[in-house]
């Protein structure tokens, strides 16, 4: 099976051809550095994202969120429920850990700045 992705690694946005043959990459094609193979490599075996969202506080707001490393694209929805859980009572700083190990020793932190009263 032929698949191509777009990478989004650098500015360049090389469209890399990807052939695979019972699961398993049989060539690479389009790429024009190592982390554009990396990324195709990556987007064809398992692909992962940074999860970007919000978590509730105590007085009704919320504080805007990501992982520190990417996810597991399966695992996004998982993810999610733990994190609609998390209510925060105290106020935070950006790159503030919010949530520790939430899965593969992926942590949660704040991408803003908030105060609770």
């Amino acid at each position: 099976m032929i698949k191509t992705v777009n990478c989004i690694e650098c500015p360049k946005g090389c469209e890399i051809t990807v052939e695979t043959e019972n699961g398993e990459i049989k060539s690479i094609n389009g790429y024009t550095c190592v982390r554009g193979k990396t990324y195709a490599e990556n987007e064809i075996i398992c692909p992962r994202r940074v999860l970007t969202t919000t978590v509730k506080t105590a007085n009704g707001k919320v504080v805007s969120v990501k992982t520190d490393k990417p996810v597991k694209k399966d695992e996004i929805f998982d993810l999610m429920r733990k994190i609609n859980e998390i209510v925060l009572d105290h106020g935070v700083a950006i790159g503030d850990k919010i949530a520790g190990n939430l899965t593969e020793d992926i942590n949660l932190i704040a991408t803003n700045n908030t105060e609770i009263r």
